[in-house]
């Protein structure tokens, strides 16, 4: 059977997989988004749905003053002994910490914290011992790949933390996930940034805290000399294994540029599936000679569903940080948002709710009503780089109006008088730009485009994708969103 790439569209970035109970279970990086950490389940790694997030309570997620692309970094999930772990950093804290359930339904527990540095923390279990790593430096001063022995009961150190692996010299070695396969233990990597020279790697050892030989043929997955090819920045991958079919995969990042020749992205990293394929040797090869396309084989009876779809009170929705609740009225009907003085400029928690855009092409449409807020639709990358589509009160009743916020340059290109206080707005998209419509009664004003490249991670940095924010500003006022669809093409 065949299946295309990418397997989670949208910004889904730093995937880890595990499996139990015959299915599979996969987290994402969330950054300054709370709830923190989707959760995704799965019967055939092909076909994932969200079944929640790992970090629901502030007491497990503080994000205050957590800048844009801040916040929660490059989650890893394992099962050990019939509890799930979800280990990652807290950049706005610092820490590096784990929490557990027993119920992947259900809560997670409070944090456990791991006195070691750096980010992207793994856990690996063996023989009733638990291990912890990352990309840090050890306790004798040495950078790289830092492992340490540690009480899955407290978090407390058992051993120094010791560098077990340099890398195979590319820049940001990170991403580290550890694996007993066949003898020997496996250390995959990641290196080259999270850009268009990312790359994942790996080495070998048959003690865990080494030495670790580097693969003779690293990089083992890359795009990063593909020229006229959408996929790009390919890395920052774990390893996982069918039990029913014996193969193995490696579920990683990419992103997809508007065009083959067009070098932004504005999606996000996203979530892909590449074939691994074990070699006499040991070692393994990973996609096409080493790269990822659009479509690979694997083997099993499944129908891959690449339908999307998005409504109010579905669990992708996300708020700015930590949100104060009592903003927020939300049903799968209609969602009531109190504004505040808090504004979509400010590293803060306005008032403002959202769903990330996963693919290129599409439609939203909403109905908004105000009392007294300026309420709309709100295309957003971060603070600096969105376009806001919305209704507020005017000199003369209320006006829909079309702000452009890019780098430091923020004005309002389009108003137009409204005869209430309703209107539907509409979001057009497509692989280069966004259109912008708003219907009052019976008469539609059309207020233009706006490219995507200036929405995208090349002009805007930092490492998330756009989303689509319902918001409302105004101290005491509200606004009342409506008939919801998000449709794509």
């Amino acid at each position: 059977m065949r299946y295309k790439n990418p397997v989670i569209k949208g910004f889904y970035p730093d995937p880890s997989v595990c499996s139990a109970g015959g299915k599979y279970y996969l987290v994402t990086s969330s950054f300054q988004y709370f709830c923190g950490v989707p959760l995704f389940e799965s019967s055939d790694l092909v076909n994932w749905r969200q079944i929640g997030h790992v970090l629901t309570r502030e007491s497990q997620l503080p994000l205050g003053g957590a800048a844009s692309s801040g916040g929660i970094f490059a989650p890893t999930i394992r099962y050990n002994d019939g509890t799930f772990y979800m280990v990652t950093t807290n950049t706005t804290t610092g820490k590096n910490f784990y929490v557990t359930t027993d119920d992947i339904y259900g809560e997670w527990s409070e944090p456990t914290e791991v006195a070691q540095d750096g980010i992207d923390p793994s856990l690996f279990f063996e023989d009733g011992r638990a291990y912890f790593m990352s990309n840090g430096t050890d306790d004798f001063g040495d950078s790289g790949i830092t492992q340490c022995e540690i009480d899955i009961a407290t978090g407390r150190k058992l051993s120094p933390s010791k560098t077990i692996w340099h890398g195979s010299g590319g820049r940001f070695l990170e991403s580290p996930h550890l694996y007993r396969i066949g003898g020997w233990y496996y250390l995959m990597a990641a290196e080259g940034g999270t850009e268009y020279g990312h790359m994942v790697t790996c080495a070998r050892s048959r003690e865990i805290f080494g030495e670790y030989e580097g693969c003779p043929f690293n990089p083992v997955l890359t795009n990063r000399n593909l020229g006229g090819f959408s996929i790009q920045g390919v890395g920052h991958g774990d390893l996982i294994r069918k039990p029913d079919t014996g193969e193995w995969f490696i579920v990683h990042l990419g992103f997809r540029q508007a065009g083959d020749w067009e070098p932004y992205h504005h999606l996000g990293r996203e979530t892909f599936l590449t074939p691994v394929r074990f070699r006499e040797d040991g070692w393994f090869t990973a996609g096409r000679d080493g790269t990822v396309v659009s479509e690979f084989e694997a083997e099993g009876d499944f129908t891959q569903d690449t339908a999307l779809a998005a409504s109010l009170g579905s669990d992708e929705w996300v708020y700015l940080r930590n949100p104060d609740m009592t903003n927020y009225s939300l049903s799968a009907e209609r969602y009531v948002l109190r504004g505040t003085d808090v504004t979509l400029d400010e590293k803060a928690s306005p008032t403002f709710i959202a769903i990330r855009q996963r693919d290129f092409c599409g439609s939203l449409d909403v109905a908004v009503s105000s009392d007294g807020a300026e309420a709309g639709v709100s295309v957003y990358m971060d603070e600096h780089h969105r376009y806001d589509l919305a209704i507020r009160p005017g000199v003369d009743g209320y006006e829909a109006i079309l702000r452009l916020t890019i780098g430091s340059s923020q004005y309002i290109r389009n108003t137009a008088n409204l005869t209430g206080t309703k209107a539907k707005l509409r979001v057009g998209f497509g692989n280069y730009s966004y259109t912008f419509t708003v219907t009052d009664g019976g008469t539609v004003h059309d207020f233009g485009t706006m490219e995507t490249r200036y929405l995208s991670s090349e002009v805007a940095g930092g490492f998330t994708g756009v989303v689509f924010g319902l918001y409302a500003i105004g101290e005491g006022s509200r606004g009342e969103f409506t008939d919801f669809s998000l449709d794509y093409e």
